[in-house]
């Protein structure tokens, strides 16, 4: 997905301005550009911030007319006072409709559920994948914020065919994503639908001062197992399955089959942390590449060098050199 999303702004912005926005975030374009490559949560954070910030665009270009600066700020202000989730989420969509031009959102109400879908207002309507993911994460997003969790979600579904990458769409949403819909579409719970938002100004504000973090990372983990697993290896990456099982309370052939079930395994999430974390490490200049390999739990940095260089197309030295000519 992070190909995906980058391969996107190429389209939309100037060399110049995708430069500028990648070097404020840290971010080295030849690595960004390279199969399987990963970007920390914070380097996502400030690719988003500086993006909106210089070209005046809330939504990154994704949508045939810009979001001007101050779209969310107005969305949270409109919602935090809602009586209801229900009321909220309307709220929400009529926003968007006087924004969009190329796609409206419905509000979809049932005994059984709620959510919202993406219909093109004509039929040449172009479905931006990443455009069609961001806004319903922020659907989600706004509604697990108004809640104060993070809100269950029934189904995801999106006008597209499904991208090689597919399972990077369950690190965004806690629950099975689908696609070929006739409608992008997220849907919850019904019963969700009467209770009040309990938020106040001052936490909208800290909503907004942190944004776009705790609208994309919905970070309440209390639903997706794999985010779980990922937490425990991340207090220690020398947990074994049987640890990990352990802690959550399950038999290890549980914790497997749950897994697989999701398409995952226990050693993909270990090797997807330590990527994570490898990257992060070697952001920093108080490390040595040793010392980055032990505290990754590799048995020596010959090992952590190939691993690297597997999952990014780099070497460890190579990328940090790389990040250390834009600092």
């Amino acid at each position: 997905m992070v190909q995906d999303w980058f391969h996107s702004l190429r389209s939309s912005y100037s060399e110049e301005v995708l430069d500028h926005c990648l070097k404020q975030a840290s971010i080295v374009k030849d690595f960004i550009d390279r199969p399987g490559a990963r970007l920390t949560r914070d380097q996502l954070v400030r690719l988003y911030q500086e993006s909106a910030r210089k070209t005046g665009d809330e939504m990154m270009g994704f949508w045939t007319r810009p979001i001007r600066a101050g779209a969310l700020k107005y969305i949270v202000r409109t919602v935090r006072d809602a009586p209801s989730i229900n009321v909220a989420l309307y709220r929400f969509t009529q926003f968007w409709n006087l924004l969009l031009d190329d796609f409206s959102l419905n509000l979809l109400r049932t005994d059984k559920e709620l959510g919202i879908e993406l219909v093109p207002r004509y039929p040449t309507a172009y479905v931006h994948r990443f455009g069609h993911a961001l806004m319903l994460k922020l659907t989600h997003g706004i509604v697990s914020w108004l809640m104060g969790r993070e809100v269950p979600v029934q189904q995801v579904a999106f006008a597209f065919p499904r991208p090689a990458f597919a399972a990077d769409y369950s690190v965004l949403f806690p629950a099975s994503v689908s696609f070929d819909a006739p409608y992008s579409h997220i849907l919850f719970g019904a019963e969700l639908g009467q209770v009040r938002p309990q938020r106040t100004q001052v936490e909208a504000r800290a909503f907004l001062e942190r944004a776009p973090r705790d609208w994309i990372f919905t970070s309440y983990h209390e639903h997706a197992l794999r985010l779980k697993v990922r937490e425990i290896l991340h207090t220690d990456l020398g947990h074994t399955l049987q640890d990990v099982s352990g802690k959550l309370h399950m038999s290890a052939r549980t914790l497997i089959r749950r897994l697989q079930e999701e398409g995952l395994s226990f050693q993909g999430i270990k090797d997807e942390l330590r990527r994570d974390l490898a990257i992060f490490k070697l952001l920093r200049k108080d490390m040595s590449l040793a010392e980055i390999a032990y505290a990754l739990k590799f048995s020596s940095p010959a090992t952590f060098h190939r691993a690297f260089r597997h999952w990014t197309g780099m070497t460890p030295g190579v990328y940090r050199a790389a990040q250390q000519e834009l600092a």
